[in-house]
C-alpha cells in the first residue's frame, strides 16, 4: 500500500495524519455502518485543489485507485464525521449505488503527525 496522509487546513497551513497511525488507533474500535448522505465531503472539492486541477489524467489516476481498494477495510472517520481515511473506497460505494459503508470512529481528534507542513514534503 502506498504511503498516505490526511490532509486538513490548521492554523497556519496544512495538517497532515499518518494513515498508518490513524489505522493501528482505530484498530480496536467498533465497526459501524454509515449513511453516504451522512459524510459532507462525497459533495466537495475533495482531491482537488488551486494546484491540483482535475484534468482527465488526475480523475482517471482517482479512478484507477477507486478500483483497486480494498473494499473489506472500514473508512476512518474523525470525531466531526470527515473522512480521515478511506475517499478512494467511499467513492466505490457510490460507484456500486450503496447507501452506506463500514467505518470506524476516532471520538477524539488527535495531533497531527505534521504541522503548518506541504505534502510534497513529507516522506512517502
Amino acid at each position: 500500500m502506498r504511503k498516505q496522509y490526511h490532509f486538513w487546513p490548521g492554523e497556519h497551513g496544512l495538517n497532515a495524519w499518518d494513515v498508518d497511525r490513524l489505522v493501528e488507533l482505530t484498530r480496536d474500535l467498533p465497526v459501524e455502518e454509515v449513511s453516504l448522505t451522512d459524510l459532507l465531503e462525497i459533495d466537495s472539492v475533495y482531491w482537488f485543489d488551486d494546484w491540483q486541477r482535475p484534468t482527465v489524467r488526475r480523475v482517471v489516476e482517482h479512478f484507477r485507485l477507486v478500483q483497486e481498494v480494498d473494499r473489506s477495510h472500514p473508512i476512518i472517520l474523525g470525531p466531526d464525521n470527515r473522512v480521515m481515511d478511506g475517499m478512494h473506497r467511499v467513492a466505490g460505494a457510490l460507484l456500486e449505488g450503496l447507501t452506506t459503508i463500514a467505518a470506524r470512529r476516532l471520538h477524539v481528534l488527535p495531533e497531527p503527525d505534521y504541522t503548518n507542513c506541504r505534502p510534497d514534503n513529507l516522506p512517502y
